[in-house]
């Protein structure tokens, strides 16, 4: 099974796409430890992509994220998409949430990146970005997903986040049927 759990900021894509990945004892990429490097340099675009398809050479992976510039590649080459798609409130709750302990703990992220009050001001702090992206993305993603090209995808679209449990055991179930 390759899945990959896409969402806004906050929604609990690295949540889920851990626990699923536990659960099918695979692999589980986040992108944004791939796409960011120390001092929040973004890789380049080569060395972004070359880092997902070594990532996800395997047969079998979980991915969370939600960057376009590799999509055709992982959507592809993905057997299930699981869109966390929340409403605005549970969002916000889990990213200032979020992003308040990991001020306060002074957590690493990726490569020595932490998050630091001094960038709560800036329109890319995840706060800011769910909040100014949530609608456009939302629509954004329902017209590719609309436009056919990823038919061979079976599409879990999660409107609230207690059916996130059922969907990761739905997604086991489907993996012990199928022996993988």
């Amino acid at each position: 099974m390759r899945v990959v759990v896409i969402g806004i900021s906050g929604a609990g894509k690295s949540t889920l796409a851990r626990a699923l990945a536990e659960g099918l004892d695979a692999p589980h990429v986040e992108l944004d430890a791939l796409h960011w490097d120390a001092g929040w340099t973004p890789a380049a675009p080569d060395v972004f992509a070359a880092r997902v398809a070594a990532a996800t050479a395997g047969p079998a992976w979980v991915v969370d994220g939600n960057y376009s510039a590799v999509r055709p590649f992982l959507w592809g080459g993905a057997t299930h998409l699981v869109w966390l798609d929340y409403e605005r409130l549970p969002i916000m709750l889990r990213v200032v949430r979020r992003s308040v302990s990991r001020a306060l703990g002074r957590q690493e992220l990726w490569n020595g990146n932490r998050e630091d009050w001094r960038s709560w001001w800036r329109a890319s702090h995840p706060i800011r970005w769910a909040w100014s992206q949530w609608r456009g993305r939302r629509a954004s993603l329902e017209a590719v997903l609309e436009g056919g090209a990823h038919g061979h995808l079976r599409v879990l679209r999660l409107r609230h986040p207690r059916e996130a449990d059922e969907a990761i055991g739905a997604l086991l179930a489907e993996a012990r049927r199928s022996g993988g």
